[in-house]
């Protein structure tokens, strides 16, 4: 490239990145770097599991792209939506201070780009740094349209660990051989449950206990006696997993981009949309190790894919052919395994939970059966008691409007959206041992669209308790533009006046697990202006309906006023 071109180029990344800083200049302070991202969504052809398919991906890539940034950078991504399905991305676990429009649920907050269309995200990393993921949030393409972001903290600030000889990415994934855009129509037609996946995956690598899988495996090269940190990301749709390492302890450091005091352990636990930082000392004998994932399955008689994804902790002088040491899971079922890894999460520092309660809510999770309606019961009620399955919070199952909500809330479009989610669920019982789950009990659910408004500056706390309608589960609920304080959680019943509270260093999340057969507590601020999805992060559930909305109004303060739609904002 001639010189003059190179200047050229550089005037033009200089006026675009200027552009951006003067008209967000009044918003956030100076420091951080503009970052440009171009994602194509594109299909390209696989081979695994002895088949060929057609999968959608950003750039050609499985998993994607990896967004690297530092804290307070301002990132910017153009989404080109070259395959013929509905296309979205949300950045998972980013605050979105400000920046609603950009945080990417399909008929939340923006509608789909559609096929041939493109949108640019624009978003700020405002105080913000660690293990996050983007992926697809629309049907199911999430099984393959998922990538990491990795902040970095600012420059000659120091991890609060040692500092690691490597670092490396691990996300953990599902794989289908089917259409999952089809799947997902299939399953909600059928009003059964969803087919187990074909595979676990380790970076999109099945490993060697699946068919025509043995050289399909990811692996990391290690040097004896130095430390690795490895991000962990569950991109899956629908399992929660444990992941171990064969005779290697992990410290867990990190959970959802937050610090923590550091927690050893030989095994962790993720479910769909957490992200966790572990270090790993290679001070074994030399020899190949598995890196293992497998199923944690909490639910009573549901079907699911019980193989282990491995992959290779290799150390370097290991005999190349040599079989790997192997990696002990717990049993699928092992609920305590999950709580103990819940249980050593702490942050780092203490921090300031909010004490006095503006807004409580008390929010039951779980599934429901609905009566069938369908005229040809055999195809389409499939679920328990030849009905259909749905999933609900307060037993209100979530509709997807026709145009995103925070547009119909923003300007005002009449009919997408009601304003009266409940506080609380309209009657009590045993939520746990009592639940109406055999006809001729009532086990249906409401539809609606419904959202809870909250003011500016409200410190809300949020109590999710767990149902035994069908089965009693862990769910990961993931609440959009905040992370929250995880002040408790138990088994049975919530009951305020024996509840145990850490309002000292509680580990701040986007994703809890509510524990099966249990509940959760949680606190934040409601200080961001925006309409935010707060759902169950198994896709299925989602899909059933297991989320509502909660619209947080405008301050009246500099920096509290939610900014106007961006010109490209896709049309439903």
């Amino acid at each position: 490239m001639s010189s003059m071109a190179n200047l050229l180029c550089f005037s033009v990344l200089f006026l675009t990145m200027s552009f951006s800083y003067c008209c967000m200049a009044h918003k956030w302070p100076a420091g951080g770097s503009t970052r440009f991202y171009d994602f194509k969504v594109q299909t390209m052809k696989v081979n695994k599991l002895c088949n060929t398919k057609e999968i959608v991906t950003i750039n050609k890539m499985f998993p994607g792209p990896i967004v690297y940034a530092q804290e307070d950078d301002r990132i910017i991504v153009k989404v080109t939506n070259e395959t013929p399905y509905n296309a979205t991305i949300h950045w998972h676990g980013v605050r979105q201070k400000l920046s609603c429009w950009f945080d990417g649920p399909s008929y939340i907050t923006q509608c789909p780009i559609q096929a041939g269309a493109s949108f640019t995200y624009e978003f700020t990393l405002v105080q913000q740094k660690g293990t996050f993921f983007w992926h697809a949030h629309v049907s199911w393409l999430r099984a393959t349209v998922y990538g990491a972001i990795v902040v970095y903290p600012k420059t000659e600030v120091p991890y609060p660990f040692e500092h690691p000889y490597e670092e490396h990415i691990v996300i953990l994934g599902e794989y289908w051989l089917r259409d999952v855009v089809q799947l997902e129509r299939e399953v909600l037609a059928s009003g059964g449950a969803a087919p187990p996946a074909d595979a676990f995956t380790i970076n999109s690598h099945p490993g060697p206990n699946y068919n025509c899988s043995r050289n399909d495996v990811y692996k990391i090269d290690v040097v004896p006696g130095k430390t690795y940190l490895l991000r962990l990301i569950n991109a899956g749709l629908n399992m929660e997993n444990f992941f171990a390492i064969a005779y290697h302890k992990l410290t867990i450091v990190e959970a959802d981009a937050e610090y923590t005091k550091p927690f050893t352990t030989d095994r962790v636990m993720l479910g769909p949309g957490q992200t966790m930082n572990v270090l790993v000392t290679a001070n074994q004998p030399i020899g190949k190790y598995s890196m293992a994932m497998g199923p944690y399955m909490s639910a009573q008689n549901i079907s699911f894919q019980n193989i282990s994804a491995i992959a290779y902790f290799q150390y370097s002088g290991a005999v190349l052919n040599s079989i790997s040491l192997p990696a002990k899971l717990p049993s699928f079922n092992d609920n305590l395994a999950a709580k103990t890894v819940m249980d050593g999460l702490r942050s780092l520092n203490p921090v300031n939970v909010p004490k006095e309660i503006d807004t409580e809510l008390f929010v039951t999770v779980g599934l429901n059966v609905n009566k069938c309606r369908s005229k040809t019961p055999r195809n389409n009620c499939r679920g328990m008691n030849n009905g259909t399955f749905a999933a609900s919070m307060n037993n209100i199952s979530f509709v997807m409007p026709t145009v995103s909500i925070l547009e119909a809330y923003y300007k005002k479009i009449g009919g997408q959206f009601t304003v009266d989610f409940p506080g609380a669920p309209l009657r009590f019982y045993d939520f746990v041992n009592g639940a109406p789950n055999n006809a001729p009990n009532n086990t249906q659910a409401i539809n609606g669209t419904r959202t809870k408004v909250l003011k500016f500056g409200s410190k809300v706390q949020l109590i999710f308790q767990d149902t035994s309608t069908v089965t009693t589960e862990n769910h990961p609920i993931h609440l959009h533009g905040y992370s929250f304080y995880v002040v408790g959680y138990g088994t049975g019943n919530y009951n305020s006046q024996t509840a145990n509270f850490n309002l000292i260093d509680p580990p701040y999340m986007n994703t809890i697990g509510v524990p099966v057969g249990g509940w959760a507590a949680i606190r934040f601020v409601a200080d961001n202006p925006g309409v935010w999805f707060m759902h169950c992060h198994l896709e299925i559930h989602q899909s059933w309906g297991l989320g509502a909305v909660l619209i947080v109004e405008n301050g009246e303060g500099e920096l509290e006023t939610l900014p106007h739609p961006p010109a490209d904002l896709p049309r439903c």
